[in-house]
């Protein structure tokens, strides 16, 4: 015969719960903002040419930019910041030779686990 599951009570789910109260604010926060009425393009505005022109907030085109040239450099510095420590992460070098981790599968860090007649240390 099978039973009912229970709830389980205790400090575990205290993360859930911040996680809900977490999503309630967030929702909260963005119902409750109002927005501008959207700028969009013109029916007679060059979208292609313009879009450009927009992003960096240059008034060479039809369109009125929204300055999101600082927005855009912004990102692209925190992402080749990341790019650049999960290069550095990822590499080791073993006097002064670039090696890859576990290149031998592993029997480096076995044998200096291990006797030279195989038992444990």
């Amino acid at each position: 015969m099978t039973t009912k599951p229970s709830l389980r009570m205790g400090s575990h789910l205290l993360p859930g719960l911040a996680a809900v109260a977490l999503f309630a604010v967030i929702a909260l926060a963005v119902l409750r903002a109002s927005f501008g009425d959207p700028q969009g393009f013109g029916p007679d505005a060059p979208i292609t040419a313009s879009i450009g022109y927009a992003m960096f907030n240059l008034d060479m085109g039809a369109v009125p930019g929204e300055g999101m040239l600082v927005a855009f450099e912004i990102i692209d510095v925190v992402l080749v910041a990341a790019l650049a420590a999960a290069v550095m992460l990822a590499r080791r070098e073993e006097d002064g030779d670039m090696v890859a981790l576990l290149a031998d599968g592993g029997r480096k860090v076995r044998n200096r686990l291990t006797d030279d007649d195989g038992g444990d240390r």
